[in-house]
């Protein structure tokens, strides 16, 4: 195997990258200058030497401690509750939420061997119940099965703390049509309607 099809066979491990987008992006790497193949290199090499879970809240960081949990203006009586490091970034996107987080790692899938003893939970409990001011936890897992399940459990285990839990609403989005969008959608638009 030459060094192209060695690239593109490793490309294609990327998630959502076939072997067509793969050989597109191994192509252009191949006609771009060598500076620009180093530094795309040297980035990747860097990678896991510098960004490392926050031992707080699990989003990645390069720092000792990220840059949310270390933000005195933070709102600390919020935690908001999400599968994976890049949730975080998508919800901080938004701009409207100005809490802090806990990422799980994952969400409970008994058929790939992931159970509750595999998540960040222990750490969400410790946080809640270690004297700090949290008075609500926002359940921001997805809407699927796993997420479904792993909030409940979630829920299940901070019944008996001193802490509201809230999950993020769901329904039909901005633009939709209601001809387009599936059962479970709708249903779960009807069980958050609001009133206005």
């Amino acid at each position: 195997m030459n060094a192209l099809e060695d690239l593109i066979d490793n490309l294609c491990r990327l998630p959502g990258i076939g072997k067509k987008s793969a050989a597109r992006l191994a192509y252009h790497i191949l006609k771009q200058d060598p500076p620009y193949a180093h530094r795309l290199a040297d980035s990747l090499y860097k990678l896991h030497d510098s960004i490392r879970p926050c031992p707080v809240c699990g989003a990645f960081t390069d720092q000792d401690v990220c840059d949310i949990c270390s933000d005195p203006t933070r709102d600390g009586s919020c935690i908001c509750v999400v599968e994976q490091p890049q949730d975080v970034s998508t919800l901080m996107s938004i701009g409207e939420y100005r809490g802090l987080f806990h990422v799980l790692g994952g969400v409970i899938a008994p058929l790939e061997g992931i159970g509750p003893e595999q998540l960040r939970i222990a750490s969400l409990v410790k946080r809640i119940g270690n004297g700090t001011a949290v008075k609500e936890v926002i359940l921001a897992t997805n809407p699927t099965i796993e997420g479904d399940t792993t909030a409940l459990y979630i829920q299940k285990v901070l019944r008996d703390l001193p802490v509201e839990v809230t999950r993020l609403a769901s329904g039909l989005p901005v633009g939709g049509d209601l001809e387009y969008t599936d059962k479970l959608t709708l249903m779960r638009s009807f069980k958050g309607r609001i009133k206005i």
